[in-house]
Parts: C-alpha cells; structure tokens; sequence
C-alpha cells in the first residue's frame, strides 16, 4: 500500500481506506485486483471528464510525431494500434492542462480550430501512467483505453469489450 501511495502521490491513509473500499465492493483483496472487469467499470462511473479542444489537421499522425511535447493517444487511433478493429476516424489525445496553450500554437501553426480530426483531452499527469509506444506513438494504458472506448459510446463500446476481453485473459494467463 506504501508503493501504491507513493506512485499515485497520495497518503497512504487516503489509500488505505480508499481499497477498503474496494474491497468491500469485491472488486481487490488487499492490493491484488479480485474483479478486473468491475474495477474497470467503476473507475469508468467515478473519473471525471476531461476538457476538450478541437482540430482540424491534414495530418495529424505526423504533427505526434515531430512533437516534444507530452501525449497519450487514445480511443479511435490507439485502438487502431493496439488492437486493429476501429477505423481511426478520429484522433483523440491527452495532454497535460499547462501544457494545453503550447498544444493549441503548435496545431494551429497548419491546422485550423474547431470540430475536425484531432480533439485534445486536457488532463493532469495521472493520466499518462503506465502509458506506451506502439509504431512511434505514445498510446495511454490499456485500463485507460477501455474506459475511454466505453464512454465514447457507439462501436467504441464493442472494441472495448473485446480489448478486455483480451487484458483479463492475459492477465489470468500471468497469474
């Protein structure tokens, strides 16, 4: 609980009492996941809703690709990526808050403002945990990526579904 503490920059007390919570919910035993599948779920019901930017880009995979600034893809393109199912309609990205005026400079440099093909997702740093590169994109965490299929809704729901399928049965694999 100490490691978990320090690696979410919380208390431990916060921690302690936050997987009692879990626990009695059955969703983890101590610090081990019990219902994979439920805890995902309700991280789904509890975090809160990033703000939003949107773009039009012509090529927007290229403009990741040159940047230093810090990204996670997520939804459409990272699915795409990560478990070839959706067509990529759309890129979805998190970026840090404080970094969200450097984001909007650089896209605008030969992108255009407003509903397009890029949509920036403003969030704090937590969010970039345990986040990896696929083909030189920086793609969020699979946890991450389920939820976020799960809220955008439509065939995104179907996908996640079928990326925890394949996490939960790979996780049962390791054990």
């Amino acid at each position: 609980m100490y490691k978990v503490a320090k690696e979410a920059g919380c208390s431990f007390s916060w921690v302690h009492e936050f997987l009692g919570k879990l626990e009695v919910m059955m969703l983890v035993e101590g610090t081990r996941v019990r219902d994979y599948e439920g805890l995902v779920r309700y991280w789904q019901k509890v975090k809160t809703k990033a703000d939003r930017r949107e773009y039009m880009h012509r090529d927007p995979l290229s403009l990741l690709r040159r940047t230093r600034l810090q990204y996670a893809l997520t939804t459409y393109q990272a699915e795409n990526l990560v478990q070839h199912y959706l067509f990529p309609s759309r890129i979805d990205l998190y970026v840090r808050e404080e970094d969200a005026e450097r984001w909007h400079e650089f896209i605008v440099e030969d992108g255009l403002v407003g509903k397009g093909n890029v949509r920036l997702l403003l969030a704090d740093c937590h969010v970039f945990y345990g986040s990896f590169e696929r083909r030189g994109l920086k793609v969020v965490s699979l946890p991450q990526l389920i939820v976020d299929l799960f809220d955008e809704g439509s065939v995104c729901v179907e996908a996640g579904e079928k990326l925890l399928e394949k996490v939960i049965q790979h996780a049962l694999r390791a054990e």
